[in-house]
């Protein structure tokens, strides 16, 4: 039976290759945003990356995910047609009712069983940093640091979601839309559930009347609660009506609420001729986290979008919009007040909380103060297309703020908010002076996909920063006029150390470059994580390395851009490293590997790494 599986699928793949009339569709309705220059820049995947993709997670995408409205046109059977023609299929044979290496049954431990990293930051203050007690792994141990195991997603190429370490057990979720609960020594699976789009967020954890819960949101904009013990849903809701809200932003807990911040995927849509741009508005919303009813919710831009004066491109335009908030927020319940980073406008006009820093009554969602650190920047993707048709006349920088603020206090009792932004440019700022600049420093070029991406880390002492600045070269296909455009390896990169008190540059490493792996870049993305001595950071080439706190130089370095063999027993592969950062608790090291979505490496694998005996 299993033969004959093998090859039904088999004449299908082979159907849907050469399938013209999936051909045509895909050309009439996809190809002007996914074969355009604006896929370079990562927020559109091109030909390549969605090919890297599986049929499964395509059809998943334009079925109920984020490009549900875009494929609302199409018939299911086309639906399908085009995710088949386009999706390279794996673990065909997998059925999701089957739970491989299951874990002896069993309740979850208690709170004060293990060391923990509960949610994006680690904690409410966004640190990303992990105390020796709790961590237990420092300089000493790299040369014993070994993986430990391996885990396979299914129906994956892309790992961007950051797994949570609660009572003994590590939550993840994958691009396939499943939540895995394992054990964080073994591996084993105590339960998986599969919610209707990629889990988009990391994963947060908490305590509410039921028991212990995961929350996380999807591509789609939806937030999710599950049952921690079993994986059930608790409940399900969408803090943002708008059809393109997705939920980027980790939702952070904290005696009994839970407050998540909204984007959307407009800024990306806007590629197409006919669509006016744009209509989305930024926002952060509290919910009672045991129902995810909303207890409040604030805009980042108060008015809502109307009919604007045709742009100079001539095109149909609507605003102000944008100012999504794309990041973690951070908690300073003492003071009853939260801080959140903000993204760009997408259309004209630009207004005064986009690329910003904001200041919220926890209790209320009240405004009590907003910084702005870029101003009148509107853009979006069209702004790099060939006629910029969608593009609003003040064509910005995209300087958005993709990582969440970290808020430390100095040895002289004062408070700071370091933020980094992706002009390159990294900042300290007194919340208790409105967002005052104390100091300043600039790492790198920035862009749309550069500067300081997903995170940085502080230790109480340091600040440590890692650059992006990924960029690409336009490639020529011989005796052809098809562009692609690939990673360059040779720019990009690097890891910063500063004084949170004053400022000063202590020490920077450059990355060690690509060598001859391709397509590769040196560029490090991802969130930073630090321990006592110690600095992790994922790059864009597939390693993971910790620095050195004193020096900045590397003493561990492991490549993740291999084959495993999983405990799960499905082929796992890893690559690029993006978005989400690694996480320590408990002597043990984890990280998700794989992200093809800027040309990078697909993978699908979360790795733990543990000191051996």
């Amino acid at each position: 039976m299993r033969l004959c599986l093998a090859l039904l699928f088999a004449q299908v793949l082979t159907f849907a290759a050469e399938d013209p009339y999936a051909s045509q569709l895909f050309q009439k309705h996809c190809a002007t945003c996914h074969q355009s220059a604006a896929g370079a820049n990562g927020r559109i995947p091109q030909l390549p990356v969605l090919k890297a993709m599986t049929p499964a997670a395509i059809q998943r995408t334009l079925d109920s995910g984020v490009m549900q409205t875009q494929a609302a046109a199409l018939s299911a059977d086309e639906r399908l047609r085009i995710a088949t023609f386009l999706g390279t299929a794996v673990t065909l044979q997998r059925k999701r009712e089957e739970i491989p290496d299951l874990c002896k049954a069993g309740a979850i431990g208690t709170a004060s069983d293990r060391p923990s990293w509960p949610d994006w930051g680690g904690g409410p203050a966004n640190t990303r940093f992990q105390s020796a007690k709790q961590a237990g792994i420092d300089a000493q141990d790299l040369p014993r640091l070994t993986l430990k195991w391996a885990f396979a997603f299914p129906d994956t190429s892309t790992m961007r979601s950051q797994p949570a370490i609660y009572r003994g057990r590590i939550f993840a979720g994958g691009q396939d839309g499943s939540v895995y609960a394992l054990d964080v020594s073994t591996g084993c699976v105590y339960w998986t559930t599969v919610v209707q789009s990629q889990v988009r967020s990391g994963i947060a954890t908490g305590e509410i009347a039921s028991g212990p819960a995961l929350f996380f949101g999807d591509s789609a904009g939806f937030v999710y609660a599950l049952d921690a013990n079993t994986g059930k849903q608790l409940w399900k809701m969408r803090p943002d009506d708008h059809p393109a809200s997705t939920v980027t932003a980790t939702p952070v807990f904290y005696r009994g609420k839970l407050y998540v911040g909204s984007a959307s995927r407009e800024e990306a849509l806007s590629v197409a001729a006919g669509y006016h741009c744009c209509t989305f508005r930024g926002s952060e919303s509290a919910l009672d986290a045991t129902t995810g009813k909303i207890l409040w919710k604030r805009h980042t831009i108060d008015e809502v979008a109307k009919a604007r004066p045709k742009t100079k491109n001539g095109a149909t335009a609507f605003g102000p919009s944008g100012a999504g908030v794309w990041t973690a927020p951070t908690l300073d319940p003492e003071r009853d007040t939260m801080y959140i980073t903000t993204g760009d406008n997408y259309s004209d006009p630009p207004t005064s909380m986009s690329d910003a820093l904001v200041s919220l009554r926890m209790s209320t969602g009240e405004i009590l103060w907003s910084r702005q650190f870029t101003a009148k920047d509107a853009w979006n993707s069209s702004c790099q297309l060939p006629g910029k048709v969608n593009c609003p006349d003040s064509d910005g920088p995209d300087f958005d703020f993709a990582s969440s603020a970290i808020l430390v206090t100095l040895p002289n009792g004062k408070r700071e908010l370091l933020l980094g932004q992706k002009s390159a440019v990294v900042y300290a700022v007194d919340p208790d002076q409105r967002g005052k600049t104390l100091w300043q420093s600039r790492i790198g070029e920035g862009g749309t996909v550069g500067g300081i991406e997903w995170g940085s880390a502080s230790d109480g002492r340091n600040m440590y920063v890692a650059l992006s600045d990924i960029r690409f070269q336009l490639a020529l296909k011989p005796n052809s006029n098809d562009r692609t455009y690939q990673l360059d390896p040779n720019k990009g990169g690097g890891l910063f150390a500063f004084r949170i008190d004053n400022g000063e540059r202590i020490w920077q490493t450059p990355p060690p470059g690509c060598g001859a792996r391709r397509p590769c870049s040196p560029a490090q993305s991802a969130a930073v994580t630090s321990t006592p001595g110690l600095v992790w950071s994922g790059s864009e080439d597939g390693h993971l390395r910790a620095y050195s706190t004193v020096n900045g130089k590397i003493v561990w370095d492991y490549d993740t851009a291999r084959q495993y063999r999983t405990v799960n027993g499905i082929p796992g592969h890893g690559g690029s490293i993006d978005v989400a950062g690694p996480i320590v608790a408990g002597g043990m090291l984890f990280t998700v590997s794989g992200y093809p979505s800027r040309g990078g490496m697909p993978g699908n694998v979360l790795l733990a790494f543990g000191v051996g005996r």
